[in-house]
């Protein structure tokens, strides 16, 4: 599958990681906060700054929901109410953008409703993010695809159906430019539900650009993922947990983020490709394998025993593979303590 670009970063199997600072609601209703939060992933080598646009009004409506769940972070919510404090006021978005621009990151968004894609192509964002909640709405993504622009969808919550159907959808409307998000939508999820495994099979059926929406805690899940095929990660930050916030319990910290940056760029630059042999860069390093040596003075006829040769570093004598040939051979001439035993050093 060929390369894309979003913006002036390369995408594809063969590039190195693009790494995804998903903002979300940890700006907790401050845009003095968010413009930090931007400066932080940008600090950190990110290569996008992430938001989220939507209302309470454009994802639900008051009363609908609340939500009873003693395992979630937001139980007791309603989710009206939830969205109110999370949601990311649409006058930040363009002074959000512009700190990013400035600081060499890319910056685009979540759409979650037809409303916010027109407003985010008045921003001219480069591209657009499908969050795992949305991804079956299939309206909004007629209305993403058609503007032509890459598209990024989280696969949580879904059935291979889904996604298939959601993926027909997109190309039918106009994406050209796909990448799909292993992702579990659990808040945080745990390494033993993220199942990294798959993002293989989804390359294999779907043929495009696989990557990782992460909500584990730490950046080991995001490293493994590199290394089985991921090259978009994603990942909640924030700029100190105990800051809280609606994310701020799975999101990473500044130096967390930078640490994702580097280790996922070195998983990646590690991968390389088949090779079983000796490296150039490895030649230099030969020397330092064992070899057959004279470990006490051998006159010329006498016989070679175990007493006095030895398999010693460096390699300059004779390959270890040939000690047990030559025991009970005589030298060939006198062979002096400490000096590499050679082929021709030995009578045959």
């Amino acid at each position: 599958m060929n390369n894309f670009k979003i913006g002036n970063f390369e995408i594809g199997d063969n590039c190195k990681p693009f790494v995804i600072a998903e903002m979300s609601g940890n700006h907790n209703q401050s845009l003095d906060r968010a413009l930090a939060l931007v400066d932080a992933a940008a600090e950190a080598g990110a290569h996008a700054l992430k938001l989220q646009t939507y209302t309470a009004d454009t994802i639900t409506m008051k009363g609908a929901f609340t939500i009873s769940d003693n395992n979630s972070l937001w139980n007791g919510k309603e989710l009206h109410d939830l969205y109110k404090t999370a949601h990311t006021p649409w006058e930040w978005h363009e002074a959000i953008f512009k700190r990013a621009n400035e600081k060499g990151m890319l910056a685009f968004s979540s759409p979650f409703d037809e409303s916010s894609v027109d407003f985010l192509e008045s921003l001219n964002v480069p591209a657009y993010k499908i969050a795992s909640f949305e991804n079956t709405h299939h309206p909004l993504l007629k209305k993403v695809a058609k503007t032509g622009k890459p598209v990024i969808v989280s696969t949580g919550v879904s059935t291979l159906e889904d996604i298939q159907e959601s993926v027909a959808v997109l190309k039918k409307n106009g994406c050209e430019n796909l990448i799909l998000l292993k992702c579990t939508s659990t808040y945080p999820a745990t390494p033993q539900n993220t199942n990294l495994n798959t993002i293989p099979e989804l390359k294999k059926i779907f043929n495009c650009t696989i990557g990782l929406s992460d909500h584990t805690m730490g950046i080991g899940a995001s490293v493994a993922a590199v290394a089985l095929g991921a090259r978009v990660i994603e990942k909640h930050f924030t700029l100190r947990r105990s800051d809280g916030g609606v994310d701020s319990a799975f999101s990473l910290e500044p130096e967390e983020l930078k640490s994702l940056v580097v280790e996922t760029e070195r998983a990646f630059l590690s991968l390389g490709k088949v090779f079983i042999g000796i490296q150039e860069s490895e030649k230099e390093s030969l020397k330092f394998k064992r070899s057959i040596y004279v470990y006490k003075d051998i006159k010329k006829g006498e016989v070679i025993t175990e007493q006095n040769i030895k398999v010693i570093r460096p390699a300059l004598g004779l390959a270890p593979k040939y000690y047990e040939t030559i025991i009970g051979k005589k030298a060939a001439k006198d062979l002096l303590s400490g000096s590499p035993l050679l082929k021709e050093d030995i009578l045959n």
